[in-house]
């Protein structure tokens, strides 16, 4: 990429600016826009007509609390996978005792399912091994596969597409637990039971609202970003159970959802990417996009003549698709320093010199505005869907929330809260954001309880 680069003026760099920044920005009648079209695509989603939100049924609805046991979760979230024990007293109290992390090999991610579930069911038999688990005793193990899969029972789905870098052949279109159950007979593991299936984002939801009865949603905010809460059967039409008295946790996949306005910096981001078209919000709102559409708004200021014109070499930073990551924004915004000596030692890091003051304060301003505006659109999707539940705001909510982004970039999660409390005024008080750290894995767990007790019921 041929970069032209001229000294602009201080005016002409505040004015680019203040114009980038209203493009960035959210006012109230956007968000409520937004929750009107995520309103119309969750209805036609839970119709199974064509949405942009694939409202995924879990076949399965938040605990009781009074589910109790030891009951064993296989968390496979990305390039590593982990195997839990857990433990459950009955009286809303969850507990992990075992966890080990195994990392997958590139080859059993790119090479076949046989290969990649036999790795898997290999690191199941070690944490039985290391753990002393008694082998003739039989558990109930929940499996939390964080891929777009299609639900067709509590403890069968089929994969639809890989994601996150795994192209294994031989597993899209098939039941991942029949898969898992396989490789478990290959390895001669017989004390395993696979009693249910779910996704990371479900996991969440589950693991907090067995100690919080009031929790009825679970977001991840992190790497990517999804959604799940719990619908009215009689609202997911495309089930055909009318029974008014259940409920059933619906997996949104929200970050497909396509009512966005885009920037030119997005559709670029997108362009680029290896799903154009697609996953609008996701590119908008997590983590493994906000570093990118930073980056290509730094070299469009460089371009301009804005920011790093006294680079003594003329080399052009952050060239290189994917150069500047989410993380580099964490740390640039956390810099508090009156001289921003942080960023200095980033950007000195990262080939660039003589920086001045305003270089370093334009780079903080263009990642704030870019972090702000993704907390304001999870601001409001989550707005949307509590507004979906209770369009009244006559109970209490709570929100439960994984992941990086939420967890460690500076000022997001108080951002969300702030968009909510001009959504809201004195009301958002009944809206509570709880982080909910490793509710995949513990509530994978408390899963295979549920699932457990819903068997004995049916069997009873």
């Amino acid at each position: 990429m041929e970069q032209t680069m001229t000294q602009s003026s201080p005016i002409a760099c505040e004015e680019f600016l203040s114009n980038l920044e209203k493009s960035f920005s959210l006012s109230l009648n956007h968000i409520k826009s937004m929750i009107s079209e995520f309103h119309t695509e969750m209805k036609n989603g839970l119709s199974g007509s064509e949405s942009s939100l694939k409202m995924i049924p879990s076949l399965m609805d938040r605990p009781e609390g009074n589910e109790k046991g030891n009951f064993f979760a296989l968390d496979l979230g990305g390039t590593n996978f982990r195997v839990l024990a857990g433990k459950l007293d009955g009286k809303r109290n969850a507990s992990v005792s075992a966890v080990s992390k195994f990392a997958i090999p590139e080859k059993d991610m790119q090479g076949t399912g046989v290969q990649l579930f036999d790795f898997i069911a290999g690191g199941i038999d070690s944490f039985l091994t290391e753990n002393r688990i008694d082998r003739t005793k039989v558990y109930d193990l929940a499996f939390t596969f964080s891929f777009p899969v299609e639900q067709t029972s509590i403890a069968a789905g089929k994969l639809i597409v890989w994601t996150k870098g795994f192209t294994a052949k031989g597993v899209q279109g098939q039941d991942v637990v029949g898969l898992l159950n396989q490789a478990l007979k290959r390895k001669h593991i017989s004390c395993i039971n696979v009693t249910a299936l779910a996704n990371d984002t479900v996991g969440t939801l589950v693991a907090r609202s067995y100690a919080d009865p009031t929790c009825d949603m679970g977001v991840i905010m992190g790497t990517g970003t999804n959604a799940c809460y719990r619908e009215k059967l009689i609202n997911i039409h495309k089930l055909r159970d009318s029974n008014p008295e259940k409920h059933m946790i619906i997996n949104m996949e929200w970050g497909n959802f396509d009512k966005v306005r885009l920037t030119r910096y997005d559709r670029q981001v997108d362009e680029a990417s290896v799903n154009p078209g697609a996953m609008y919000f996701e590119k908008m709102v997590s983590g493994m996009y906000l570093g990118e559409i930073t980056r290509r708004i730094l070299l469009d200021l460089m371009k301009r003549g804005f920011i790093f014109m006294d680079n003594p070499d003329g080399a052009v930073p952050f060239k290189m698709k994917d150069s500047l990551k989410t993380r580099d924004m964490s740390l640039i915004e956390g810099d508090k320093t009156e001289k921003l000596h942080a960023i200095e030692a980033f950007l000195a890091n990262n080939g660039i010199s003589n920086i001045s003051l305003q270089d370093k304060t334009v780079l903080k301003r263009v990642c704030q505005m870019v972090s702000t505006r993704a907390a304001g659109l999870g601001a409001g999707a989550i707005s949307a869907v509590i507004l979906w539940m209770d369009p009244e705001l006559k109970d209490r909510h709570t929100v439960a929330v994984d992941g990086t982004l939420f967890e460690k970039y500076p000022g997001f999660g108080v951002r969300i809260s702030d968009t909510l409390k001009k959504l809201y005024g004195e009301n958002v008080e009944k809206i509570t954001l709880v982080h909910s750290r490793d509710g995949s894995g513990k509530g994978a767990a408390i899963m295979a309880a549920v699932a457990a007790s819903a068997a004995d019921q049916q069997k009873n």
